[in-house]
């Protein structure tokens, strides 16, 4: 049997059943899985991808939402690029009138790559479309013995070229969800089950003894610090949240006001118009990016004579109304601090 037929044969005796996307050929809940997994666990995913379809069970749905509607079903799920992509092609096959059919159509819908249009396409349509996610690039570089980074150019190029070269002619679905499945549950990371991998006699990298290493870590980089001071303000049992610009990070997300580690009385004086009564420091928070980590500071502000007129981008809320709302885990994890 050829790498194809292997897999195939192992994905319907061993592969994964039940989630909540399979058994359908829906492309928009096919594309709504696809875009939530990138770069998220399946047990992190399924409660959102549940949530966001008894809200949004149509593309003509989703597309009709605002961007705060959407966004505040994807608070706390990360990289909300995503979800803003997310609307924003939903807006565009509404106005199509129809989902795309090909990968080729699929990828120039806004956030959505070439290995996404793949498995879309395959699920939805049946194409013979490759696909070359995270977990693959890992089984295909370790079945090939390709090693080095699969970011680097050179390294991801040789990996298209085999899992086009690899593609069956027939039962392409079954074989794009045995990549994802292997990769996922198998040919794992760290401890990949050689022994349960219906494609070990054939592995390069198990044969030279070379899992650990192939495929190669990305090159590691010390991440810089960047501190920030956000101003919790209250008033009257209300909190002051600003909508951050997009694109940018947690772009289109409600947050706290940054201000100047120093004067912050005069920076509120200045903001809004208001005084500070009192101030007090929390904890400091941490929270971590791909290229940089974020140290927050935040000062908890109770303050007096706040104009009610609400500029655009800034909105106060009831407390219990904000943690509710579009927010960061960070902004989330701050207001379930404040007492009720």
């Amino acid at each position: 049997m050829v790498f194809a037929e292997k897999l195939i044969a192992w994905q319907r005796r061993h592969g994964r059943r039940g989630l909540p996307w399979q058994g359908t050929r829906d492309p928009y809940r096919i594309w709504l899985s696809e875009v939530m997994l990138q770069q998220t666990q399946v047990s992190a995913v399924i409660p959102y991808y549940e949530r966001f379809l008894r809200r949004f069970p149509t593309v003509e749905v989703l597309a009709a939402a605002s961007g705060d509607e959407v966004l505040q079903l994807w608070s706390g799920l990360g990289y909300y690029a995503r979800g803003r992509n997310l609307h924003a092609a939903a807006k565009t096959v509404s106005q199509l009138g129809s989902f795309p059919r090909t990968a080729a159509d699929i990828e120039a819908l806004p956030g959505i790559g070439k290995s996404t249009a793949a498995a879309i396409a395959a699920f939805a349509f049946g194409e013979r479309a490759a696909i070359l996610d995270g977990n693959v690039k890992r089984v295909l570089a370790r079945y090939h013995g390709i090693a080095g980074w699969p970011g680097e150019k050179v390294v991801e190029s040789a990996l298209w070229e085999r899992a086009n070269r690899l593609l069956p002619k027939t039962d392409i679905e079954t074989y794009t969800q045995a990549l994802m499945d292997l990769g996922a549950t198998v040919c794992t990371r760290n401890a990949p089950r050689c022994d349960a991998c219906p494609v070990r006699t054939g592995c390069k990298a198990r044969k030279a003894g070379q899992t650990a290493q192939i495929p190669a870590p990305r090159p590691r980089k010390a991440l810089p610090q960047k501190a920030v001071t956000w101003l919790l303000l209250l008033d009257r049992g209300q909190i002051l949240l600003e909508k951050r610009p997009a694109p940018g990070i947690w772009g289109g997300l409600w947050s706290f006001p940054e201000a100047p580690s120093k004067d912050v009385e005069g920076y509120c004086r200045r903001l809004l118009g208001c005084e500070v009564r009192s101030t007090r420091i929390l904890e400091t928070l941490e929270h971590g990016f791909t290229h940089f980590r974020l140290q927050i500071r935040p000062l908890l502000c109770q303050v007096k004579g706040v104009p009610r007129l609400e500029s655009p981008g800034r909105l106060w809320i009831e407390l219990d109304e904000a943690r509710s709302a579009a927010v960061p885990t960070p902004v989330r994890k701050l207001l379930d601090r404040l007492p009720a």
